[in-house]
Formats: structure tokens, C-alpha cells, sequence
């Protein structure tokens, strides 16, 4: 391929003839890939990874099926609440695999398929993998606490204050731009030329998702009264599904953009202070069948079509501009290393394990499933890379992945608008799930920012008490993010990259410090770690130096003001806390042997 390449230097025809070599030359260099190819290779690569890599991390950590999870000792019905693998599975997988896994792997295919396939796939086993399934067992053999506790249980209160409020401003980052994103994939209405009209395909998504959400409280009943089977309760959930898809095909609800941001923000309310049973655990496992559902059709659809890739390998480290160190990093974030993952682990899917077996599906398996749908989101947009989606009028993410997917089934005999609007269905209703998961973690981060062990079960004076209020700590949450989102999901996501991978930095150094604090093999996070550190600390950096320039130079509007005022927030509390941990990690801690028997007590 660069033998290819560097022959173009030696033609001496016309500059017509040189523009019909490059043709024949970036056709030729295609032909070397499609679909069907990089589907293979990555369900080799991504299944080998769990039955090798994954086993060796549970035998190195040493998972014990003998030991009593939180779930049990701690049970409350609220928060901690036992629940069976494919339910916890469906959890964290409908939690962490909204539409970044789509959107990371498009937007990033500037660069050529060759930098982000790897990046997937790499990234995907030693980094997010990794990062998903440390966080869960740290969070497992301490109580199902948060990587919070874990920073200050082996690192030092400091740390764990820091980390909390980073967390907790990243929390109200994300509830904002997901708020946003889904309010506007429910708006109903859209105004051309100053005619307004309605959109039919987002009244059905916004019709579909109400109903998940009441059926999600009647299969809380049911799996948690109904004492019946596995196989029973599955066929309950996939009856609701097809239910939920119909009647949403057949009844849009239209209603302004506006009005569904109260409407989302009401729900995210209460939702993130209801118990898990009742809403989290149904929902998710409802949805987790949509995902996994839309993952079997695209496969299918790749087998059958064989798509060929219209996108050259490799465009260069610098693309109009944007370099593909850090920026391919800080985009593919879901699909390969994702911060927000170690929240869902550590602070939700942990205190629902039932037994520490469980661990290595529920998070090492989502995110290995999660890798397998950014692969095709890559091949999806591989597909249109000619132009393909511009001319049929796909201009958004999830759209340009619908209907890719829609064209591919159309091999089988399936019509092109069922299948485009099934798909987009699935695409749009996901990043709902991610909403109460993300508002439920700010909540309980903010609680645990006022809370210290010594006053836990004693008296507390009135300011604490209002501050570790579930109810006021999740309103003051939801209040700022719904301030945030009016400014739009457009100003305030560039930031969101780089904060959710400075997230998963500080993630990998609290579990690595936990590993060796423990007496556990934790150099597999090490590459991780320092990588992500370049990364994202370049990636804040570069967005500070740009918005610092225009603030003093043009000004800022005040979505942009906003940006630069968290981007330093975060960037200083990034570093004090990964300067903490590093100096645990790298130091002689005389007091690690006593921390490890502590932690064998508690196991």
C-alpha cells in the first residue's frame, strides 16, 4: 500500500492521467477490506479476548463464587438489590452502550478505517475491557462502594473529595448533553421554510420509550413477585418489546422539544431516586434486547451483503486540521475506553452482582459487546463513504448507521423503511437508558462528597443532612444539568470527550493502587493508564489554549464560557487526584500489607 502510494511521484502524464492513477490507487487500496472481513476479524479478535484475556484477569484477581456479595450483605431494596446475570448484564450494557459506540467510530472515520479498527480493538480488550472489569471487582470487594471510596480507602481523603467532584460536575455534564440529544430525538415537530410539520419516525421513538418505561414498572413486579423462571420472564420481556415497537409504529406522540425537557427531566427525577428493582433493573433489561436485537440484525446484514469499504485506510495524522493524536483518542471513547463505564460498574451493576463469577460477563462482556457495535458502526459508515449518505438525505450519526444497516438487510428481502426506521428506533431510544444510571451516580457522588464513615449511624447537624439528602442532592443535580442542556448538547459535548476519558484515567489509577494495595497483579493497567494520560491532559490542554485565545482576544458566548470554565475545573482536579494516585502506585506504602488484610476481612 505505501509502495502504491509513492508511485503516484513517479507519473509524468497529464494531470488527468494522474487524477485517474490516484482513482484506480485508493480503489485498489478499498479492495483490500470490507465489511465481511473486518466483521471477522473482529469476532475473532473480540471472542478470543474474553474466553483468554478475560479468564486470565479473573484468575489473576482471584474471583471467589464463595464469597458473599454486597448485594446480599448490604440488600436495602433500593440501591443494593441481588439480581440474576442476564439482568445485570442488560443493566450495564444498556447503560454504557448508548450513542457513543455510533457516533465515536463515525465521526472519527476522517481518519481512515485502519487507525479505528484497531483503536476499537485494542483500545476495546486492554483498555476499556480492562478498565470495566477492575472497576466492578474493586467495587465488589469493598462494599459495591464507588471508585470514590476506593480513592480514599488507598489513596487519601483528598483524593476521594477531588474525584467526587469531578465526578459529580462530569455527571451534570453528561445528563445535560444526553437530556438534549434525547429531547430533540423526541421533538415532533420541525420547521422548513417557516412550515412546520410533523416527524413521524421521532413521535414513534418518543411513543416507544413512554411505553418501556411503563412496562419497565410492570416487569419489576414481575421479576420480583412473580418468582417465575428464566425462560418465562424472557418471553414476558420480548412480548413487551414488540409491543412497545408496534404500538410506537402505529401511534407517534408529537410534542415540542421544549416540553420533553421537562418531560425527561421529571422522569430522570424520580427514576434516579426509585428503587433499582422497580425501574432500573426492567427498563435496561427491556432495552438490553432492542441492542442486542439491532446487534444480531446488523451482523446478519454484514454476512449477507458483504459491504464493501468506500473509505480509504489511512488519510494522515492531520485532517482539516484536527490531529488524530489526541482526537481519534477523545472520540472513540464507547466502543473502546470509556470512563462513564467505571461509574456504572463501581456505582449501580456492582451492588447487583450475586455472585463474583458474574463479574467477568457483566462488565469484561458488555464492553466487549459494546467494541462489537462501534465495529459496526465503522463498517456502516465505510459503506456511505462515496457520498452515499448525503445523497439519500442521512445527515446525523444514528441516521447514517440506520440506514446503512437498512441497505444491508435489504439482501435478505427486507423493505428499506421498515428496517430504517426499526433500526433508528433502536439507535434513538438508547440514549434514554443512559440518563437515570448517569443522575443516580451524581446523586450518590454528591451524597458521598458530605459523607464521612465516622459519622455514618451517629448524629449529623441539619446542613449534612440536607446535603446527603437523596431527594435534594438529586434535584440540585437535575437543576443545574436542565440549566446546562438549554444551552444545547452542540456546545457543550466537545467537552465531554476529554472529561470522560480524564475519568477513566483516574478510574485505572484507583483500581491499579487498589491491585497493589491488595497484593494483586495490577500491571495490565499501567499502559492503559499512562496512555490515557497523555491523551487527555493533551486534549483538555488544546481546548483551554483555543477557547483561553478567542476569550481574550474575540470573546466567548456563554456556552463557550462554560466549556473553558470546566475544562480548568476538571483539568486541575484531573491532575491533583492522578498525582495522588501515582505517588501510592509508585511508592514503598509500609501500610499495605496491614490495608490488604482489611480487605481480605471484608471479602
Amino acid at each position: 500500500m505505501i509502495c502504491l502510494r509513492r508511485s503516484v511521484s513517479f507519473f509524468s502524464g497529464t494531470s488527468d492521467q494522474t487524477q485517474e492513477e490516484l482513482v484506480w490507487l485508493k480503489k485498489k487500496e478499498r479492495q483490500s477490506m470490507n465489511g465481511l472481513t473486518m466483521m471477522i476479524l473482529a469476532v475473532v479478535v473480540l471472542g478470543g479476548a474474553y474466553l483468554i484475556y478475560g479468564r486470565y484477569l479473573a484468575k489473576k484477581w482471584g474471583i471467589n463464587p464463595d464469597s458473599k456479595t454486597p448485594a446480599y450483605e448490604m440488600e436495602d431494596g433500593v440501591d443494593y438489590v441481588p439480581a440474576d446475570t442476564n439482568v445485570v448484564f442488560g443493566h450495564q450494557f444498556a447503560s454504557i452502550a448508548g450513542a457513543g459506540p455510533i457516533n465515536g467510530p463515525i465521526q472519527a472515520a476522517m481518519f481512515g478505517w485502519l487507525p479505528v479498527l484497531l483503536w476499537i480493538l485494542i483500545g476495546g480488550v486492554f483498555f476499556g475491557a480492562v478498565q470495566d472489569f477492575a472497576a466492578m471487582y474493586a467495587s465488589v470487594k469493598n462494599k459495591g462502594r464507588t471508585i470514590g471510596y476506593i480513592i480514599e480507602e488507598y489513596i487519601g481523603k483528598l483524593g476521594k473529595k477531588l474525584f467526587l467532584l469531578f465526578c459529580w460536575l462530569f455527571c451534570i455534564l453528561v445528563v445535560a448533553a444526553f437530556a438534549d440529544v434525547v429531547a430533540g430525538t423526541f421533538n415532533g415537530f420541525v420547521t422548513a421554510d417557516g412550515v412546520t410539520s410533523t416527524v413521524e419516525a421521532n413521535g414513534a421513538v418518543a411513543t416507544t420509550s413512554m411505553l418501556f418505561i411503563i412496562e419497565a414498572v410492570a416487569l419489576g413486579m414481575i421479576l420480583k413477585y412473580g418468582r417465575l423462571g428464566k425462560g418465562l420472564n424472557t418471553a414476558i420481556a420480548i412480548g413487551m418489546l414488540v409491543a412497545a415497537v408496534g404500538i410506537g409504529l402505529c401511534f407517534p406522540i408529537y410534542i415540542t422539544r421544549p416540553t420533553w425537557h421537562i418531560i425527561i427531566f421529571i422522569y430522570v427525577l424520580i427514576a434516579s431516586v426509585a428503587p433499582v428493582w422497580s425501574l432500573l433493573q426492567p427498563r435496561d433489561y427491556l432495552n438490553s434486547y432492542l441492542l442486542v436485537f439491532m446487534i444480531v440484525a446488523a451482523i446478519a446484514g454484514v454476512f449477507i451483503s458483504n459491504p464493501s469499504c468506500n473509505l480509504n485506510s489511512f488519510n494522515g495524522f492531520n485532517v482539516d486540521g484536527q490531529y488524530m493524536f489526541p482526537i481519534l483518542f477523545v472520540t472513540i471513547a464507547c466502543g473502546a475506553v470509556s470512563g462513564f463505564h467505571s461509574l456504572v460498574s463501581s456505582g449501580t451493576a456492582s451492588k447487583q452482582i450475586k455472585n463474583e463469577k458474574n463479574m467477568l460477563p457483566v462488565s469484561f462482556g458488555a464492553m466487549l459487546m459494546e467494541s462489537m457495535l462501534a465495529i459496526i458502526a465503522l463498517i456502516a459508515v465505510a459503506s456511505f463513504a462515496d457520498g452515499e449518505a448525503a445523497a439519500a438525505g442521512l445527515t446525523t450519526q444514528p441516521q447514517i448507521f440506520a440506514g446503512a444497516i437498512a441497505n444491508f438487510l435489504t439482501a435478505a428481502g427486507l423493505p428499506y423503511s421498515l428496517v430504517f426506521t426499526l433500526i433508528n428506533l433502536a439507535v434513538s431510544a438508547f440514549a434514554l437508558t443512559s440518563l437515570d444510571s448517569v443522575a443516580r451516580v451524581g446523586r450518590l457522588s454528591f451524597q458521598e462528597f458530605f459523607m464521612e464513615d465516622e459519622t455514618e449511624g451517629k448524629e449529623t447537624g441539619s446542613f449534612i443532612k440536607l446535603m446527603t439528602n437523596k431527594y435534594f442532592a438529586t434535584a440540585l443535580t437535575l437543576i443545574l444539568a436542565y440549566l446546562l442542556a438549554k444551552v444545547g448538547y452542540a456546545e457543550i459535548w466537545p467537552l465531554f470527550g476529554s472529561a470522560n476519558q480524564l475519568l477513566s484515567v483516574l478510574a485505572l489509577v484507583a483500581c491499579a493502587v487498589f491491585l497493589k494495595k491488595t497484593n494483586r497483579q495490577g500491571a495490565m493497567l499501567w499502559i492503559p493508564m499512562v496512555f490515557m494520560m497523555a491523551v487527555t491532559f493533551t486534549a483538555l490542554g488544546m481546548t483551554i489554549f483555543k477557547l483561553g485565545s478567542a476569550f481574550f482576544t474575540t470573546g466567548l458566548s456563554f456556552g463557550n464560557t462554560l466549556q473553558l470554565v470546566f475544562a480548568v475545573l476538571l483539568l486541575i482536579l484531573g491532575v491533583i487526584v492522578a498525582i495522588q494516585g501515582i505517588q501510592k502506585l509508585v511508592g514503598n506504602d509500609k501500610a499495605a500489607d496491614g490495608i490488604a488484610g482489611k480487605e481480605k476481612e471484608l471479602a
